[in-house]
């Protein structure tokens, strides 16, 4: 079972959250404001942190990049908005899923249990010893996959680990078509527990760091996607 932190300034949420957690057995911190929560989070003793976006003090964006300066804690962003905007800051800023409110306190739960099997699968899986660094080189791109350092004409292109992992996959299964089943299935996890606007987030984040590169992912309409080499000079 796991020890869970909330935050939200809405009493409401937060009592609704916990009571769903303590039936599954998991044990509950409350705190109303980010302030508070990056206090806690320094303090250390939790599993994982669901928080607010909007709320007083510091809201939830600003506290998840100050806790990401010295915590690895798996994070569940909650938003009253579904922008796209909103995800793709809260992925870039390294949290691990985002619930758009009103939830599913049970959908909720689900999602902290697939969360945590991801973090603590990639913890305890073995490393086997790599004699020399793997990389991939296509024309200006070089990607070193044991190292994990993108560069692009020489550049050193910075991503977000998720964004290194869907890449890396697809350099990996590079001209073969990847259903977004198979992409959510491979990268996020056989038990991922969400819809796919996930995948296309960080489809739409990793173009955009690949720059000029971007149109080396090709959209497959009714399908998925394609690391297509073909385009590669």
């Amino acid at each position: 079972m796991y020890h869970i932190l909330v935050v939200d300034d809405e009493e409401m949420i937060r009592r609704l959250i916990a009571k769903y957690a303590a039936y599954e057995g998991h044990t509950v911190t409350e705190a109303d404001n980010g302030i508070d929560a990056v206090r806690l989070c320094r303090e250390g003793g939790y599993d994982i942190l669901i928080i607010d976006i909007m709320m007083p003090e510091l809201d939830g964006f600003s506290a998840c990049r100050e806790i990401r300066r010295f915590s690895k804690i798996p994070i569940i962003m909650l938003s009253a908005r579904g922008e796209e905007y909103d995800r793709i800051n809260g992925f870039e800023l390294g949290i691990d899923d985002y619930v758009v409110k009103p939830f599913s306190p049970k959908e909720l739960m689900l999602r902290v249990d697939a969360v945590m099997k991801r973090v603590r699968g990639a913890a305890e899986e073995p490393q086997p010893p790599q004699p020399q660094n793997e990389v991939v080189t296509l024309g200006g791109l070089r990607a070193d996959l044991t190292a994990r350092i993108v560069t692009a004409d020489g550049v050193r292109v910075e991503m977000s680990p998720k964004e290194y992992d869907l890449f890396f996959y697809m350099l990996k299964n590079r001209n073969i078509a990847l259903s977004r089943e198979k992409l959510l299935s491979e990268v996020w996890g056989y038990d991922y527990y969400g819809d796919d606007r996930t995948l296309d987030t960080h489809i739409k984040l990793l173009r955009r760091s690949l720059g000029k590169y971007a149109d080396y992912i090709v959209t497959l309409r009714g399908v998925g996607y394609r690391f297509d080499t073909g385009k590669i000079l």
